[in-house]
C-alpha cells in the first residue's frame, strides 16, 4: 500500500507507530489496562497477533505479552536507535512496527512482547 494510502486508513499516531516506528507515551494507550478477553489484531492489516490469555501487567505503560498467537505472526529486527541494540517486533503480514521484545518476561516464555496499543485493534472473544 502506498504512504498516501496508509496515511487515509489510519489515524496520525497510528501511522507515526506502525509505518514510521515511532512509540506512544507510556501509560497513555488504549490497552494498556485492557482486560477483555480476545485477540488482538494488526490496526493495518488485520493479522491476529496476541491473545488476551498471553497479555500481563508488566508495569511498563504499554500492553505487554509473553508470547504472540504463532510465533510467525511477529517478526524480529535489530534496532539500533536511541543509542541502545533492542529487537524490534513487526507484524510479520504487513511489516508494522508493533514495539519491542525483551528478554525480562514470566514463564512460560521469559519474554516481554511490549507493544504500542496505536498498533492495535480488538477483536472480543464470542
Amino acid at each position: 500500500m502506498s504512504e498516501e494510502k496508509w496515511k487515509e486508513k489510519l489515524t496520525p499516531l497510528q501511522y507515526q507507530v506502525t509505518r514510521e516506528k515511532g512509540t506512544e507515551r507510556p501509560f497513555s494507550g488504549e490497552y494498556y489496562e485492557h482486560k477483555e478477553k480476545g485477540t488482538y489484531l494488526c490496526v493495518c492489516c488485520g493479522e491476529a497477533l496476541f491473545s488476551s490469555h498471553a497479555k500481563y501487567d508488566s508495569g511498563s505503560g504499554w500492553p505487554s505479552y509473553y508470547e504472540p498467537v504463532r510465533k510467525e505472526a511477529v517478526a524480529t529486527d535489530t534496532d539500533q536507535s536511541h543509542g541502545m541494540v533492542r529487537t524490534e517486533i513487526h507484524c510479520q503480514n504487513c511489516g508494522a512496527h508493533l514495539g519491542h521484545v525483551f528478554p525480562d518476561g514470566p514463564k512460560p516464555t521469559g519474554l516481554r512482547y511490549c507493544v504500542n496499543s496505536a498498533s492495535l485493534k480488538f477483536q472480543r472473544e464470542v
